[in-house]
């Protein structure tokens, strides 16, 4: 267990009950520009260590940054889907900590005079128990570049931390990839939904940013990373509480966890008599606590000045306008627009989404299936494999055209649901396309109608008191031989068609 024996947990319920949390998201996002923020070198993630460096990401005497054309065009682009307002005019500063992944010991980044400034994000919290969903505005303070740090991992210790390790490794390949930090004005009156908000606006901030393009946002490779900010106060209490960070968060998942235990956390302490520390905190994904980072800095302590080596950025106000025009439809809207084309529940759709199956869903009707269809199977028999697996469904090695072909063959009676679910197995298991997996198992229906009234024939002569049952008008009863039907067919038989069979044989 990582929490300190002292902290006591007060129940969630409770805690909101009694204090009113207020939340502060700090949202940093790795731009997927093919050179870094302020020099060129790669950002290919993944590359060997201290391989895509070079003077200026390193800070070495001499070198003088540039800054990112695309990268500064894809942070506009994300304040006007913020809805923010873009300034005519933004600098950089230098931000100084000394710390070893950050080899200029400064961060270059953009403090009183950003880009983009005063926007608003709405989210949707899903409902519980059939309840309509919420919508909350949240405020945008911010929007600004900045560059990202270099990756520290710290070898020999239990928890992968500092504290305790042998030894600590630095890759700077991560040092000076285009960053933008999205800073939340302080999000109040949530009360018992606080978690859900906090998840729900980083959910959208995900899908918003992989809509325009600007990030790959996958949050376990560390391209988007969450630092939540949570306080509590009395209910009735006019000034808010002290506040804690705990930083980079890198799951959807555990930035709800996080703010959840928080609020226990910071009730239990102040119910037993002591103050909150302003401090950052450690997430732990194991168990679900924090534990304390550092005490919190603020701005005087890192000591902003302008960036003398850089000139401010000043977008003209007709290339925004031309960037306004190339803003693809919001997620939102989207989901709005396909949930009334397809004809589903709040509900119904919100499972497709949670299930990360929407642009899987979009693609496999791209493709030709009609949308039930598409449906069924990303939500049926490829999320239950996706979850054993462990990974998400665009994960699966079934693409949305495989979809889209099996779907077309249960249309056309060449399967059956059965038979369907046995050549998604051979996807699954890398055997080849749709069409090669039904020839290699021998997986088609069987069409051949005198094979099929044979199979019938022996069905109906083996059970000749459920046939009689059926010549009495007892319809229902087909069932028992239906099923007799499929097994002698190896369930290659069409249902449908057999118990038409066994109607007509038995003229009921």
């Amino acid at each position: 267990m990582s929490a300190t024996s002292a902290e006591a947990l007060v129940d969630y319920d409770d805690a909101v009950a009694r204090y009113q949390p207020v939340l502060g998201l700090e949202v940093h996002v790795e731009l997927n520009t093919a050179s870094k923020m302020f020099c060129g070198c790669s950002t290919t993630f993944g590359a060997e260590p201290n391989t895509q460096v070079c003077p200026t990401c390193l800070g070495l005497p001499g070198s003088l940054p540039v800054v990112n054309h695309d990268a500064v065009e894809s942070a506009i682009r994300m304040g006007l889907a913020l809805n923010c307002d873009i300034a005519p005019w933004g600098r950089f500063a230098r931000k100084n900590y000394f710390y070893p992944d950050m080899p200029k010991d400064y961060q270059i980044s953009q403090y009183d005079e950003p880009l983009c400034v005063d926007g608003w994000l709405d989210v949707t919290v899903p409902g519980i128990d059939g309840a309509e969903s919420t919508v909350v505005r949240v405020g945008i303070e911010r929007v600004h570049m900045e560059e990202d740090t270099g990756k520290l991992t710290h070898a020999g210790g239990a928890t992968g931390r500092i504290h305790g390790a042998d030894y600590s490794l630095v890759d700077y390949n991560r040092a000076g990839v285009p960053l933008i930090e999205i800073v939340t004005k302080p999000v109040t009156g949530t009360g018992a939904l606080a978690p859900e908000v906090a998840k729900a606006y980083v959910t959208e901030l995900r899908e918003l940013m992989r809509a325009l393009g600007v990030s790959d946002v996958r949050m376990e490779q560390g391209s988007l990373r969450c630092d939540a900010n949570v306080s509590i106060a009395p209910a009735d209490a006019v000034e808010w509480g002290t506040r804690t960070e705990t930083k980079n968060v890198n799951s959807l998942r555990s930035v709800e966890r996080a703010v959840r235990y928080e609020i226990r956390r910071q009730a239990g302490v102040l119910d037993a008599g002591g103050t909150i520390t302003q401090e950052t905190r450690h997430f732990h994904e194991d168990d679900g606590t924090t534990t304390p980072g550092r005490s919190k800095e603020t701005a005087e302590d890192y000591r902003y000045f302008p960036d003398p080596d850089l000139v401010p950025v000043a977008p003209a106000l007709d290339y925004v306008e031309r960037l306004r025009t190339t803003m693809p439809e919001s997620p939102a809207v989207r989901r709005e627009r396909l949930r009334a084309e397809w004809g589903l529940s709040e509900f119904d759709m919100a499972s497709v989404i949670n299930a990360g199956a929407l642009d899987l869903v979009v693609a496999t009707i791209a493709e030709g299936a009609d949308h039930a269809g598409a449906r069924k199977w990303w939500l049926g028999e490829l999320a239950r494999e996706a979850n054993e697996r462990g990974v998400g469904l665009a994960d699966l090695p079934v693409t949305p055209a495989d979809v889209a072909a099996v779907e077309s063959m249960v249309g056309a009676g060449r399967l059956n649901d059965k038979l369907a679910r046995q050549v998604f197995a051979g996807l699954l298991a890398g055997e080849g396309s749709p069409e090669e997996i039904i020839a290699a198992r021998g997986l088609e229906v069987v069409s051949d109608e005198g094979v099929l009234v044979a199979a019938v024939d022996d069905v109906i002569a083996a059970n000749p008191d459920v046939a009689q049952k059926i010549r009495d008008g007892k319809v229902a009863a087909a069932g028992a031989l239906i099923g007799q039907v499929m097994k002698a067919t190896k369930g290659k038989a069409d249902a449908g068609r057999v118990r038409e069979l066994i109607l007509e044989r038995l003229e009921a």
